[in-house]
């Protein structure tokens, strides 16, 4: 399969129109570049919002990866296989 090439990257006009067409070259400032330069601060976040900490149990962690370098952590296909299958009819169903 012969490679894809892309052209250059950067904003586009429909040809035959704007400045560049009737012979002025002027930078032209598209509405995608005005969303970038708006400042940061513009944006609050509600608190509601904020999930915290992730709760997990550092303990167990640390259990489990000391008994995965052992060797002894059981390793299941069964309940592997069907764990994805759960999360993927999770990720179908939205809830």
């Amino acid at each position: 399969m012969p490679p894809i090439e892309l052209g250059p990257l950067g904003p586009q006009t429909p040809r035959g129109t704007g400045a560049v067409a009737q012979g002025k070259a002027t930078p032209v400032a598209s509405d995608t570049a005005r969303a970038h330069a708006a400042p940061q601060s513009a944006v609050q976040r509600s608190a509601a919002l904020d999930p915290g900490e992730a709760p997990v149990n550092a303990e167990r962690v640390a259990e489990i990866r000391k008994a995965i370098e052992r060797g002894s952590y059981p390793v299941l296909p069964m309940k592997v296989a069907d764990a994805m299958i759960a999360a993927g009819f999770l990720l179908r169903s939205g809830k």
